[in-house]
């Protein structure tokens, strides 16, 4: 399976029926357009690496990742592999504040937007 890149934004998807124009993208498709050709998207992107960073979650993924190939050895795991386990434990464990934050940061840029 491919992987998509974050940083390419959204095409909008065209309907099945007989109506040939392309479907009016989602406030969310909006959104995530607005973030990255504002730059925002990237702007939040880096603040994220830096507070996960700084609050030790980067260091504890590390050591997660290398649990599972000690376990599994080197040989029989791959990239997909550990994405899988340590995907769940990741989402779970990314402390409340920098959730918090981004949505702050999200929602003020939507303000900014609106007027």
């Amino acid at each position: 399976s491919r992987r998509h890149s974050v940083n390419r934004p959204p095409t909008p998807d065209v309907r099945d029926d007989d109506d040939d124009r392309p479907k009016k993208p989602s406030l969310l498709e909006i959104v995530n357009i607005k973030l990255i050709e504002s730059g925002e998207k990237e702007r939040l992107m880096e603040l994220v690496r830096e507070r996960l960073v700084e609050c030790g979650w980067k260091d504890e993924m590390g050591a997660l990742c290398r649990a599972v190939v000690k376990k599994n050895g080197r040989e029989n795991v791959t990239v997909d592999d550990l994405v899988r386990a340590i995907t769940p434990k990741g989402r779970a464990s990314i402390p409340d504040s920098v959730k918090a934050e981004l949505l702050q940061r999200i929602q003020t840029f939507l303000v900014s937007v609106a007027h």
